[in-house]
């Protein structure tokens, strides 16, 4: 697998803490993503309630969009490092963390793997990745059917009602 791509490559990523001090840790690791991830636009950030797991603290999130010319499996790497550099340690399914970094969208393409599903398979389902990605890249599309960031987030605001709060 080569680590370059021919051209850049839009992407867009969920950003997500609650352990720790989350504000520091999501503004410092911007600066890690910036490395490998050009043109960045960041959202505010997202006071949200946890999901999946409901007994644990609020999760502050954000989401970042840019450019990057690596190749996906190469770029899931680089965002693990990020992770592991802020003590993402891999326990409880949906549990507290340090930090967590989602690929959402990476050049406009399906890419599926062994270790990486683009788009993310849940993201449609996420008020707390939908509203900070609308923000900054209201226009990308998902390339399964071509509907556009702001219009997968009207629907999903009809269908699921975690708090979602913008900071």
């Amino acid at each position: 697998m080569e680590e370059q791509c021919l051209e850049d490559k839009e992407v867009a990523l969920s950003l997500g803490s609650n352990i720790g001090d989350s504000f520091q840790t999501l503004v410092s690791s911007l600066k890690d993503l910036s490395r490998f991830v050009e043109d960045m636009k960041v959202s505010s950030f997202y006071r949200t309630d946890p999901v999946e797991l409901k007994y644990q603290p609020d999760f502050i999130n954000m989401a970042v969009s840019g450019k990057t010319n690596i190749h996906p499996e190469v770029f899931l790497k680089k965002i693990n490092r990020v992770e592991q550099k802020y003590g993402r340690a891999r326990g409880i399914k949906y549990g507290p963390r340090t930090l967590d970094i989602d690929i959402i969208f990476f050049g406009g393409k399906i890419f599926q793997s062994d270790n990486l599903t683009i788009p993310h398979p849940k993201f449609r389902r996420r008020l707390f990745v939908l509203e900070p990605l609308a923000e900054i890249a209201a226009h990308m599309k998902d390339p399964s059917d071509g509907m556009r960031v702001r219009e997968i987030l009207k629907e999903a605001r009809s269908r699921f009602s975690h708090g979602v709060e913008k900071l």
